[in-house]
């Protein structure tokens, strides 16, 4: 059996290389690891680059193999791109139609359906104009958001150096206490550090809530939050916040913060979380477009974030970071270690 990988091999959560180095080889023993065993939805994904059936020997070179191929394709004209396990007839959405609308009518197929990753983009919406909002370039999150940043940090630190900023004045005046300029570090590494668990609780609570199946309009919520990025994890255009559901987001929190703290206290800790999210986002495109190198964090963090995508999905929902994976016990479970041949 022939694959193309070449549109695949930035996205490899092994790196390019691991595939580079098998290019013209059978690697039927490399899916069964180690060094781990793939899983059917891999398997399910490695047959949206199915070209055909290879004729003749299949061992020798690379170079010989690659020659192979292309005058099999001359003279076989059946050698098309096919789709023998992603059946786009049979799915059970209609792909040349918005899906938004189609998916609450998947009952409780929904989420075996929703959590077989396919490699194509998606379209929500029938109207051009909110289907563009519901999309977005990665560099739009930094540009938009980080001179917010800036300017809050810049802002509130000032309001810390003239030294009158005040905690728990709004119920005593008797035991308020003074804030110095000298916490404002401390608040913005918090900020940062409560975004991580508040990135943890979203994905887990709300991203992967499982719909009822006789819920259309739960269904339809699940898909538009989170559904549609598990079900095309490589669209590059859903990858990060759009910002206008983004804005209604940061709206809501710098408000909870600004109710709950005083201005200065509760704008510094936003200012942490907002760079938080900027961080969260450019690395969870990182994670699905990048190559870090093999044995850095990052590589370890995409290997374990394309695991959550294709084996685990009820685990592993740290993006930036496996923290709280760690302290609320939801890290994948460790497979079984193969032996080399």
């Amino acid at each position: 059996r022939l694959y193309d990988l070449t549109g695949f091999v930035r996205h490899h959560p092994g790196g390019e290389q691991l595939l580079r180095a098998r290019a013209g080889e059978d690697v039927s023993a490399d899916l069964d690891g180690p060094p781990h065993r793939h899983s059917a939805n891999a398997r399910r994904w490695l047959e949206q680059y199915y070209v055909g059936e290879l004729q003749g020997d299949p061992q020798g070179s690379v170079e010989n193999g690659a020659v192979a191929s292309v005058n099999t394709q001359k003279i076989d004209p059946l050698m098309e791109p096919r789709l023998k396990v992603v059946d786009w007839d049979k799915d059970l959405v209609d792909w040349r139609k918005p899906l938004l609308w189609q998916v609450g009518h998947l009952g409780e197929k929904y989420d075996e359906w929703v959590h077989q990753p396919v490699t194509r983009p998606i379209r929500l919406f029938h109207s051009d104009l909110i289907e563009a909002l519901s999309k977005t370039a990665w560099y739009s999150v930094p540009i938009i958001w980080t001179p917010l940043v800036l300017y809050l940090s810049w802002s509130y630190y000032r309001t810390f150096a003239q030294g009158n900023v005040q905690l728990f004045a709004s119920f005593t005046t008797e035991y308020s206490v003074a804030v110095p300029k000298s916490a404002f570090p401390g608040l913005f590494v918090l900020g940062l550090l409560l975004w991580s668990l508040t990135e943890y609780l979203i994905h887990r609570f709300l991203f992967h809530m499982k719909p009822p199946g006789d819920s259309y309009y739960l269904i339809l919520l699940h898909f538009v939050l989170h559904g549609q990025h598990h079900k095309a994890p490589f669209d590059e255009s859903r990858l990060v916040f759009p910002p206008v559901p983004a804005s209604l987001g940061v709206a809501f929190f710098y408000t909870f913060l600004q109710l709950l703290l005083p201005e200065a206290v509760g704008g510094t800790v936003f200012a942490g979380g907002l760079l938080g999210y900027i961080l969260y986002d450019m690395t969870h495109y990182y994670l699905h477009f990048g190559s870090p190198h093999k044995g850095s964090y990052l590589y370890n963090m995409k290997a374990h974030h394309v695991k959550h995508h294709f084996a685990h999905q009820k685990s592993g929902f740290g993006i930036s970071t496996k923290l709280w994976d760690h302290f609320f016990h939801t890290l994948m479970p460790e497979e079984p270690r193969l032996k080399m041949q």
